[in-house]
């Protein structure tokens, strides 16, 4: 097993519930410390830059000397890197308002909850030359930019897949319907992503399925839109041979043959070796996720910080970053980089087309994202509660 899969483990962690998104905006907005505005022009570096990121997002060659990408930020700006790992978005949102790090890499789940709650500063992205390289399609998006103004560079994405068993599931699947309404064809072998976000597959499902729901974006459900995507969850639950929030844990499932179908990552298929695996965007779409490198809002090393900031989206260190932990690069000059020709095929970095049809994870709120304001939709606590009912 590559050292980049064991990396990616730590992200499966279950996702935490945010009711208080917009409490917790009030409770630091007086921070006198806290700065809501980007810089103008940088000065010189600190000497250091505390950064709080996913495992495998800051290397430093402790675990593998050929996975060093920090040594060399280090020798270029004279800014020491100290790093810490989280395992879930919760616990990232936790350790950021410490005050602690310069840099804080966030997955979809938390940048709102950062810039609502103001441990996120805007970010000029005219400071970091590295941006012009970057997709456009990953730029200006929900996830990483709030009121017109950037909160952030992005680094790396990737897709929720359908991951079936070629030589036990037949016809070929084209549609989520096969781990949904078709399940109990594969019944006690499908799987499925042991998360609440996971209600946003299923509410995906609907919204291409049966558009008299009028769902319009899977993380904004009304009362009537969210009963019925719990109640596709629960008829799926009797089918469902296990969840799995520990990618080893599916990979043995698809090899010893007790899951034949279900939902994936690519970095999962790829460490496939003893089963044939094929994984799919079904014809309705698929979630995914975007991360984010953002600033915090109190910042102490701000230069060193935008200088990370260049550096790992340069295209040679986001190759770096992106292959070891297994996702996406944010550029199309990375691929040049990538100790692998076909990585950027197989991830289909800058695949236009592809990413659109992904609806990159976002936190549900009251206040309905898709525009709504006749209604009020589920929030993450609720999402969070259906879960543990619908899993029994």
């Amino acid at each position: 097993m590559s050292t980049s899969n064991s990396s990616a483990t730590t992200r499966l962690g279950t996702l935490v519930a945010v009711a208080a998104l917009i409490s917790v905006s009030a409770a630091c907005s007086s921070d006198s410390d806290t700065s809501t505005s980007a810089p103008t022009k940088l000065g010189t570096t600190e000497g250091r830059v505390s950064i709080l990121a996913w495992p495998g997002y800051v290397e430093n060659g402790s675990n593998d000397p050929k996975v060093n990408w920090v040594s060399g930020f280090e020798k270029q700006t004279g800014c020491k890197v100290t790093s810490k790992t989280y395992g879930t978005s919760d616990e990232a949102f936790n350790l950021a308002k410490s005050g602690s790090y310069d840099v804080v890499v966030a997955s979809g789940d938390l940048t709102a909850r950062m810039v609502a709650s103001k441990q996120a500063a805007p970010v000029n992205t005219g400071l970091v030359p590295n941006y012009a390289k970057i997709f456009d399609f990953l730029k200006n998006r929900e996830w990483n930019t709030f009121d017109g103004k950037s909160y952030g560079i992005p680094h790396g994405y990737g897709a929720n897949l359908l991951m079936y068993n070629e030589e036990k599931v037949s016809p070929a699947p084209t549609s989520w319907s096969s781990v949904f309404d078709g399940a109990s064809k594969y019944k006690g072998k499908v799987t499925a992503y042991d998360s609440p976000i996971y209600i946003a597959d299923a509410a995906l499902y609907l919204m291409k399925t049966k558009p008299e729901l009028g769902i319009k974006n899977p993380y904004a459900l009304d009362d009537k839109q969210f009963a019925a995507t719990v109640d596709l969850l629960k008829s799926q639950r009797s089918n469902v041979g296990e969840y799995w929030s520990d990618y080893l844990k599916e990979v043995s499932a698809f090899e010893t043959g007790d899951s034949v179908i279900g939902t994936t990552w690519q970095v999962i298929v790829n460490s496939i070796t003893k089963a044939k695996v094929k994984a799919i965007v079904p014809t309705e779409g698929a979630t995914g996720w975007s991360d984010t490198w953002m600033v915090s809002s109190r910042a102490k090393n701000i230069n060193c910080a935008y200088a990370w900031l260049d550096y790992i989206s340069s295209p040679k260190v986001n190759a770096q970053a992106t292959e070891y932990f297994g996702e996406a690069p944010s550029s199309q000059e990375a691929c040049q980089f990538a100790s692998d020709p076909n990585f950027c095929s197989t991830y289909r970095a800058g695949d236009k087309e592809f990413a659109e049809k992904l609806w990159y994870w976002r936190t549900p709120v009251a206040k309905c994202v898709d525009g709504r304001t006749d209604v009020t939709c589920a929030d993450y606590s609720k999402w969070a509660k259906a879960w543990t009912e619908i899993k029994g």
